[in-house]
């Protein structure tokens, strides 16, 4: 009986500050990612909406009501901000978006003209980025398109076959 009485009056004591704590705003930490990078956002409560400042830099997709990828889209700085379903704000944050810092992206600038070359494995290959010379940046994601359109035709047709 002792014990019980405890327990009891430990989960009530406990109750209004985790009841505080599920609805409370998150701290003003930032994410930092770089562009077309993916980083996986935790709710301490389930959400039922979320915002984004600036959707040019930053695209959000919900996984479920506790967790969420955020894209980096774009250069810049938004934030991010989160209701429950009862329109109470249960997160907000920033989020900063920069170049790719891998190490191995090289930035070839012909007088004017700029392109974004990725140089691993001892191979440079183009990789286009919002800055480039719009002529080569035009061709190139005209052909990653072209070649992720024959990629999906064929793989919707092997499942079609299987």
């Amino acid at each position: 009986m002792r014990h019980a009485l405890i327990a009891a009056a430990l989960i009530a004591a406990a109750t209004p500050a985790c009841a505080a704590d599920k609805y409370a705003v998150a701290k003003n930490e930032s994410v930092a990612l770089a562009l077309d990078e993916v980083h996986t956002l935790t709710f301490r409560a389930p959400v039922a909406t979320v915002y984004v400042g600036n959707p040019t830099i930053a695209d959000v997709t919900m996984i479920d009501a506790r967790h969420a990828f955020v894209q980096g889209k774009g250069y810049g700085r938004t934030n991010v901000v989160a209701l429950n379903r009862d329109n109470v704000q249960v997160f907000n944050t920033h989020i900063t978006v920069t170049g790719i810092d891998s190490g191995s992206t090289v930035t070839l600038n012909r007088g004017a003209q700029r392109v974004t070359l990725n140089c691993a494995g001892g191979r440079c290959q183009p990789t286009p980025m919002p800055g480039d010379d719009l002529k080569s940046y035009d061709a190139l994601t005209g052909q990653t398109a072209a070649h992720q359109n024959v990629a999906r035709g064929l793989a919707t047709s092997e499942a079609r076959a299987n």
